[in-house]
């Protein structure tokens, strides 16, 4: 049987991305998925916006499709990431990735992406240190919530006029779901 060719960080850090993909590393084996559409794309950047105008910056840094070191060889770029501000004091943001685990890891889930390869990114977040992990089905109207130590989302939608927040992370900032996922 053959065995797969694992990857270290050093290794991902000097591969070159072509044009059209997107790479990850996932306990050394590379995930190569295709780049995002520009639905996904304007999702991202409207709620990396709405973070923005909230004036969260003295809370800590958002980050858009920013590559972080999680544990065991393990290389994520969530859509949008919080860290706050104490745990990204110091760090060279020049580095790629950056040697920091997400306080907030949010993915907008495509029609491409599998189910198993989500709850995978979910579990590396948490075990990363997480605090918090939201995956946003726009074709659904549907967002899910993961927390450290609970294995059934908090599932919030649309139609019943739920919010996205994390008052531990973000006090005060609160926005409708459906203008994210509109």
């Amino acid at each position: 049987m053959a065995t797969k060719a694992l990857l270290t960080i050093a290794d991902y850090a000097a591969l070159e991305e072509p044009e059209g993909v997107r790479y990850e590393l996932s306990e050394g084996e590379l995930i190569v998925t295709p780049s995002s559409s520009p639905r996904h794309n304007i999702i991202r950047d409207r709620l990396a916006r709405a973070l923005h105008f909230q004036g969260i910056e003295h809370l800590g840094t958002v980050f858009t499709e920013t590559d972080v070191e999680l544990r065991n060889s393990t290389v994520r770029r969530p859509d949008v990431t919080f860290i706050r501000a104490k745990r990204i004091a110091g760090i060279d943001l020049e580095q790629v990735p950056l040697p920091v685990a997400p306080d907030l890891a949010i993915e907008i889930v495509s029609k491409n992406d599998r189910a198993d390869d989500l709850m995978d990114k979910v579990f590396q977040y948490l075990e990363a240190g997480a605090t918090a992990v939201w995956l946003m089905y726009p074709r659904r109207g549907v967002a899910h919530r993961y927390t450290p130590g609970r294995v059934d989302p908090e599932v919030r939608t649309t139609a019943a006029g739920d919010v996205f927040e994390e008052p531990s992370l973000l006090p005060g900032f609160t926005v409708q779901i459906r203008e994210i996922l509109a």
